[in-house]
């Protein structure tokens, strides 16, 4: 499971109690230790990896939005995306890290084996 997908179904479980979405990417947030717009940026993230937000219409809004608002809102989220690219390469980082440590750990005692092996189709 994805980091983003994990924040993604902790927040929805929490909407779904009724805590509204702002408090439930806090509520997260401070569970996990992470910056609230992290989280927020981690969930639309999945949203749009699954194709949308959740009970969003297909339909074009007929409503008048603010289009400086609007880029507001575009801007905000990019800000907040960069957050959570950060945090996802971190962790790909650190997960490189520990399976580079593990290889390189096991190395030696891998190869015995298959020396073994080898020898044991040789003789």
């Amino acid at each position: 499971m994805t980091k983003a997908q994990e924040v993604f179904d902790k927040v929805e479980a929490l909407v779904a109690t009724g805590t509204k979405k702002a408090d439930a990417f806090r509520q997260v947030a401070d569970e996990l230790g992470q910056p609230f717009n992290s989280i927020r940026g981690a969930y639309y993230t999945h949203t749009r990896s699954i194709g949308g937000t959740p009970g969003a219409s297909r339909r074009r809004s007929t409503s008048t939005v603010d289009p400086v608002e609007q880029a507001r809102a575009v801007i905000e989220e990019a800000i907040e995306m960069i957050d959570f690219e950060i945090t996802a390469a971190k962790e790909r980082v650190d997960e490189a890290k520990a399976e580079y440590d593990d290889l390189r750990a096991t190395a030696d005692e891998r190869k015995k084996r298959l020396q073994e092996k080898f020898d044991a189709l040789a003789s």
